[in-house]
């Protein structure tokens, strides 16, 4: 419930900022003199559609923290049996790296209008998202021929629904991204698309952030710090 407080109130602060900043709760009827005397208010400098997207990020963030919340109450129960990491997150995981890079690339070319650099960079940033989602089909096949299947103990529950709420997001970018890049591909000048790339890397920096959390999760590497944030509540 905390988690949720926290998140709305955090939402209301960049709504209540947004909309000081467009100048949205002003009172013209209020203001005297003549019309040439109004000072010019500019709206702000971050486009719309980034702060659009940040408070979907914010949402999403606010998602996943729901799920890593469950998941650690959960854990905690005695038939819990933790799910072996396979070894081909390790690469998905550096797939994923590379991709964020590539979009980071793009972006960059994009800014110094370098056509051809930034197409490279969305070329390579789609492939290697695909490649991505199509390494963790791969691994979630090879847990389920180990044994490891959804009903079988809630640790794979979670583990298979947590990756794949990831995921889902991962092929909702990867729609962006594909528009993006055909437009590119199709001849449309870096500062037409400059907007959208600058968006898709930000997504992209965004799940990148989100997997790897993810994946210090799966790998039991946060327990330590949960422990230590149950002493300090205690």
């Amino acid at each position: 419930m905390s988690v949720i407080l926290i998140f709305l109130a955090g939402l209301a602060v960049v709504i209540s900022w947004w909309m000081a900043q467009q100048r949205l709760t002003s009172k013209p009827w209020l203001e005297v003199g003549n019309a040439g005397d109004v000072p010019r208010y500019d709206g702000s400098s971050i486009a719309t559609a980034k702060i659009g997207l940040g408070v979907f990020l914010a949402v999403v963030g606010a998602l996943f923290t729901l799920f890593i919340s469950a998941y650690f109450m959960r854990m905690g129960v005695e038939d819990w049996w933790a799910i072996p990491i396979p070894g081909l997150l390790w690469v998905n995981t550096a797939v994923l790296m590379l991709s964020s890079i590539a979009l980071q690339w793009a972006k960059t070319e994009a800014q110094n209008n370098r056509n051809e650099a930034m197409k490279a960079g969305l070329l390579a940033g789609l492939v290697t998202a695909i490649g991505f989602l199509v390494g963790q089909v791969f691994a979630w096949r090879e847990l389920v021929s180990a044994g490891y299947v959804l009903a079988d103990n809630p640790a794979n529950s979670f583990f298979y629904l947590i990756t794949g709420m990831h995921g889902l997001h991962i092929v909702g970018g990867l729609v962006a991204l594909s528009r993006t890049t055909l437009k590119a591909w199709e001849g449309v000048p870096p500062n037409k698309v400059r907007l959208s790339v600058e968006l898709c890397a930000m997504y992209w920096h965004f799940m990148l952030v989100v997997w790897l959390v993810l994946f210090a999760l799966f790998a039991g590497w946060a327990n330590d710090f949960v422990d230590i944030c149950r002493q300090l509540l205690t």
